[in-house]
């Protein structure tokens, strides 16, 4: 019961983070960051390069993005200062980020015929969504992604 009731007010706490622009951005947890992206489900998911997966996470009738770093791109302090970073930037053409997740959990998996418990790592970056499509047709136009689809 009181996990729920935490839960539902971080929810709430980053529902009001689109509506006020000065919330400063906070650690948001993994389980509201599953939730709000049907457990990052492949419908949800709405760009993916070498280094993450980005879905759209759905906060009543507003929408968030949710960057999931993959494991094997980042140390931990890489991602603490690409955080601090974020942290720290504010300005009308940059994409407002509200929080982040960095969670460690241990899972036992087989390895080599035995099982062992392994360190899972999960980071995640939370931004406002933005609706207009990826940044690259912006930066590069449409001239550059008729060649890229050409292979040109």
């Amino acid at each position: 019961m009181q996990m729920e009731r935490k839960a539902s007010t971080i929810r709430s706490d980053l529902e009001q983070m689109l509506l006020d622009e000065t919330t400063e951005p906070k650690v948001l947890p993994l389980s509201l960051l599953e939730d709000i992206t049907s457990d990052f489900s492949h419908d949800q998911e709405i760009g993916s390069g070498g280094f993450a997966v980005v879905y759209k996470g759905i906060l009543g009738d507003r929408a968030v993005a949710v960057k999931r770093m993959s494991d094997a791109c980042m140390d931990e302090m890489k991602f603490h200062r690409v955080v601090k970073c974020l942290m720290q930037v504010k300005h009308k053409n940059v994409v407002r980020f509200l929080g982040y997740c960095a969670d460690r959990q241990g899972n036992m998996a087989r390895y080599n015929g035995k099982l062992v418990m392994a360190d899972v790592h999960q980071r995640l970056l939370c931004f406002k969504y933005i609706p207009q499509g990826s940044l690259d047709k912006y930066i590069f136009g449409d001239i550059w992604h008729q060649n890229s689809a050409k292979g040109v």
